[in-house]
């Protein structure tokens, strides 16, 4: 039997999910961080439920600072939301300063705290150009940090760095995964919006892969 040795960093929507799916048999723990983001209480919802699916315990943990201090049209409101395509000029905007790095660094604590060696996130190829916290450098200087700081040697594991979001719905779609219960939108709507940057590349991710888009947009 595989040994559960991982936490992963969820937050219910596409990417994660699809890790979460692939990794489920080393998973013990699946951490949603609720920094205050327009979109939070849809994809934890969708979090909450694919754990339960699979029987992976799930917690919520409020980072409720970032909300107040720092600056981010994800906290901004739905209107703060720029339409269009998914690349640095349009979607610089909605970069949470650093928040990759402080969620590393709570999970990270949280699996030496359990015992377990390893913490998964779903960064890809896509997020590069636009988030200096998923780039392959800040992933080797975390897992470095991680392994320094910690007794067991905690290590991260970012195995979709170099892949796009069209090959993760390839592996999701193989796995049967359900998107349809899964939420990327940054307005966070009942219903995908379908025109900011995430829904357009969600759009695009399942059009490059030729597959059906189960997702339901407002536009």
């Amino acid at each position: 039997m595989t040994e559960k040795d991982s936490v992963i960093i969820y937050s219910g929507g596409l990417d994660s999910t699809t890790l979460l799916y692939e990794e489920r048999e080393r998973v013990a723990l699946a951490v949603t961080f609720d920094y205050g983001s327009n979109h939070a209480a849809r994809e934890t919802a969708c979090a909450r439920h694919h754990c339960d699916l699979l029987g992976i315990e799930h917690v919520v943990i409020a980072l409720d600072f970032i909300y107040r201090h720092f600056q981010s049209s994800l906290l901004g409101g739905a209107d703060a939301i720029p339409d269009g395509c998914y690349d640095e000029a349009n979607m610089k905007s909605t970069v949470v300063p650093f928040r990759n790095g402080i969620m590393l660094s709570i999970a990270c604590g949280l699996a030496e705290s359990r015992g377990l060696t390893r913490v998964l996130i779903a960064n890809h190829g896509g997020d590069h150009a636009i988030y200096p916290d998923c780039r392959p450098a800040f992933v080797e200087a975390m897992d470095a940090a991680m392994r320094a700081g910690t007794y067991a040697g905690v290590q991260l594991a970012a195995p979709y760095t170099h892949l796009t979001k069209a090959d993760l719905v390839r592996r999701g779609v193989a796995l049967g995964i359900d998107y349809g219960h899964t939420y990327s939108c940054y307005r966070g709507g009942d219903r995908h919006c379908g025109t900011c940057g995430t829904c357009t590349e969600r759009k695009e991710a399942f059009r490059l892969a030729g597959l059906p888009d189960p997702t339901t947009y407002e536009n």
